[in-house]
């Protein structure tokens, strides 16, 4: 009988794997897919010798996740981190620019610089205590209580009607929104704002790093690890079914609570896990290009992540759409919106090695309703030449996926899902249900390690650290 088996080769599932190994049991990795990584793949999705990243490229919570720094990542990982964080170009040539620095971010948003200095400095003061307290569940007292208040009147502030009280000028919101769409919900909300809150922070903290050949090293290094230690991984092994684990002492599943119906649960937990809500999907495309994007702002080239979408009201009225049901860029009296947020990555501006010599990758996706089918070539292009003029002309391949194929890639991707669950404040408490230790499932020996538990998406292991330490307290008495 093996000690432990874990359902999921992505990062969570990975770092839990490697704890379980280091305490000296027996470990299984078992994952569908003919490839380990998940979420951190890294494939030739266009042409020979173009590697794009499957889903996530760019890693702020990465290097500042203390998981990851106990683990030896930050070591064993060749990570580069840009001077710039992100970009977000606005029409007239126009930019906004998250530097690193601090202070040359502030020089560059003019009136707005000195609001932007008093919203992310004493966060930026106290970002550990933030990571910390974000880092885990709600249902907890922080460690800094005054990191905690200090995030949260921020994030309460963007997160609501006022959210436009700060600035005086369009460049600065537009920056801000650009980061906190990432949380694929309505605008304003607390949670997308909190999602924010954070990145940015981190931008102009650890910065927004990302390691040097794609996201899959990350999980080769993880995997490496495993295996030293005589851990076991099994590719193009589907679970269906808790009973093809029922060998195994303690089961941590890397995957989306769907698979725990399986098996026979308690009715309250089964009506609390189908009362959890999946968000928006994504529609993903990845270019191939003969060389840089010809942005008209050229120090948007600086960048490897930029935010398309125009101004604040153009991204929440895009955002607000989506979570309404309409298909981006569907303009009309109907609810839609004419330009769809689109979230690009241009790693070879910081890592040519990802394509060969004078060529580059782009990798962009927008949000749109679960379960869409749309191929989004045509509207992520359009948007791209509005800030870029000529892009067209330096495509020499694509390759899209809709949000149906990207919950075919990975059953985990619930209706293009890449988040493992809507982010709202009520699903950040219950993360999949209401617990105090929420990775702890009612099946005996059975926890759940993915992004539908706290601390929530992003690749920083968190989710797997604690469930983990959980089941080995818990199955084997070790801390």
């Amino acid at each position: 009988m093996t000690d432990v088996t874990v359902v999921g080769s992505g990062p969570n599932g990975l770092v839990a794997a490697v704890i379980a190994a280091r305490a000296g049991l027996s470990v299984r990795v078992l994952e569908a897919a003919p490839t380990i990584g998940g979420g951190l793949r890294t494939a030739e999705l266009t042409l020979p010798g173009f590697r794009h990243d499957v889903c996530a490229t760019v890693h702020p919570a990465g290097l500042a996740s203390p998981v990851f720094r106990k683990l030896g990542l930050l070591d064993r990982v060749d990570w580069v981190v840009p001077e710039m964080s992100y970009a977000h170009p606005l029409d007239g040539g126009r930019a906004g620019l998250a530097w690193r620095d601090l202070d040359r971010t502030v020089d560059g948003l003019g009136r707005d610089g000195a609001a932007w200095r008093r919203l992310l400095a004493p966060l930026i003061a106290r970002s550990r205590g933030v990571v910390d307290f974000t880092g885990s569940q709600l249902l907890r007292v922080p460690r800094d209580p005054i990191a905690a208040v200090l995030f949260g009147l921020r994030a309460l502030e963007q997160g609501s009607p006022a959210w436009n009280s700060r600035f005086d000028g369009d460049v600065a919101p537009a920056l801000l929104t650009g980061v906190v769409a990432h949380a694929a919900g309505p605008m304003p909300s607390l949670s997308g704002a909190g999602a924010g809150m954070l990145l940015a922070m981190h931008g102009h903290g650890v910065g927004w790093g990302l390691p040097v050949g794609g996201s899959q090293v990350i999980a080769d290094a993880l995997a490496d690890e495993l295996r030293a230690r005589g851990g076991e991984i099994v590719t193009d092994a589907a679970v269906t079914s808790l009973s093809d684990v029922a060998d195994s002492r303690a089961v941590l599943l890397d995957t989306s609570p769907e698979l725990l119906f399986s098996a026979e649960l308690p009715a309250s937990y089964a009506r609390a896990l189908r009362r959890y809500r999946y968000g928006s999907g994504v529609a993903k495309v990845d270019f191939a290009l003969s060389g840089p994007v010809p942005w008209a702002n050229p120090d948007v080239g600086l960048s490897p992540t930029v935010h398309l979408g125009g101004s604040r009201a153009e991204i929440a009225a895009a955002e607000n759409a989506v979570h309404r049901g309409f298909q981006p860029g569907a303009a009309g009296a109907d609810g839609g919106a004419r330009h769809p947020y689109v979230l690009a990555t241009q790693p070879t501006v910081a890592d040519p090695s990802r394509a060969p010599a004078g060529k580059h990758v782009l990798w962009a996706y927008t949000h749109v309703p679960a379960g869409s089918t749309l191929d989004a070539t045509e509207l992520i292009t359009a948007e791209v030449e509005r800030f870029a003029p000529g892009f067209r002309d330096v495509v020499l391949a694509s390759a899209a996926s809709s949000a149906v194929e990207m919950g075919r890639y990975n059953a985990n991707y619930i209706g293009g899902d890449i988040y493992s669950g809507e982010l709202t404040l009520r699903q950040l408490v219950k993360r999949p249900v209401v617990s105090t230790a929420p990775w702890r499932t009612p099946i005996d020996g059975v926890y759940l390690c993915s992004s539908a538990t706290p601390p929530g998406p992003a690749v920083h292991g968190f989710n797997g650290w604690f469930a983990a330490k959980l089941a080995l307290k818990e199955r084997f008495g070790l801390r």
